[in-house]
């Protein structure tokens, strides 16, 4: 892949006064979102279900997008951390007045879209539809809108990969793969991608545009998760398996709950080559993402409040 040169750092969105409203501010990118915009001046209205401690600068609305409660008559943004297809049929109907939408999908989008698997071609084919009702009502209303496409999220303890490979690794002692998992990943850090929003922000070549979103490094599926198990300080140990033995220990390992959810799509996309160009992304806002150098902090499930 052929690299950029290196690009100016961004201009932070300061807020100057200026207001956003946030869904998914409590999920795994919208926490370090909500603290970058309030450190950055933003007044930020921040939408949950549950309630939640006080943060400064942010103020919680207690609800939920089928039923947001009172929202602002207008906002000068709006950004998504959660599900694109509810949030780009809520924005749809127009309720809340602004000048920028931003929204966080997923490369799914692309991965998943001719799986074997029905139900992973099913979030393909929503995924593609929320992005195109999100700029068709963008554009309609005059908005600016953007939609970011993270790849192998980690970092907060709360993803369904990194995390879940983690957890079991301290259970089991260890992890086994087969040894034709060397498909290629670039897994990306939550505050790499809270980043990213604000850089995206006041950035108007993004407009209309979707962003591919990897981690700052290319590596082979057997070495992330070994860079996992050495992160955690019982340093489990990674057993390799011939791919007929790791398939025939797979069917007991999910009737015993194991490996559930694990399906033969997942199995069959360890040997492919899941890789994004950040190009885009480096020229239109300066996209700098880290290196996987994964901690214990970031792997281990934060405790229920």
């Amino acid at each position: 892949m052929s690299e950029d040169p290196p690009q100016s750092p961004p201009v932070p969105a300061t807020g100057h006064g200026r207001t956003a409203l946030v869904f998914g501010g409590s999920g795994q990118i919208g926490a370090p979102l909500l603290a970058r915009l309030a450190g950055l001046g933003w007044d930020v209205r921040a939408l949950s279900r549950e309630p939640r401690p006080p943060r400064p600068g942010v103020r919680w609305l207690h609800g939920e997008l089928a039923q947001p409660g009172a929202l602002p008559a207008a906002v000068d943004a709006i950004l998504s951390c959660g599900p694109l297809d509810a949030f780009s049929a809520w924005f749809a109907r127009g309720d809340v007045a602004c000048r920028r939408v931003l929204a966080f999908g997923s490369t799914s989008v692309d991965i998943k879209q001719a799986s074997a698997d029905a139900a992973e071609r099913d979030v393909a084919r929503r995924l593609r539809e929320a992005e195109a009702r999100l700029f068709d009502a963008a554009a309609k209303r005059g908005v600016g809108a953007t939609v970011l496409r993270p790849t192998l999220v980690y970092g907060a303890g709360r993803d369904a990969t990194l995390t879940r490979i983690a957890g079991l690794a301290r259970r089991l002692h260890g992890f086994a793969l087969p040894s034709d998992a060397v498909g290629l990943r670039q897994p990306v850090h939550v505050d790499d991608l809270a980043a990213a929003a604000i850089a995206c922000l006041d950035a108007a070549a993004t407009h209309g545009r979707a962003y591919a979103l990897p981690g700052g490094e290319t590596l082979p599926y057997r070495e992330m998760v070994a860079r996992v198990l050495a992160a955690l300080p019982s340093r489990p140990r990674l057993w390799t398996l011939p791919p007929p033995l790791f398939r025939a220990l797979l069917a007991p390992a999910r009737r015993l709950g194991v490996a559930a959810g694990f399906n033969d799509a997942a199995l069959a996309r360890m040997r492919d080559d899941l890789v994004f160009d950040a190009a885009l992304a480096r020229r239109d806002f300066g996209y700098a993402p880290r290196r996987f150098a994964p901690t214990a902090d970031m792997l281990t499930t934060p405790a229920s409040p």
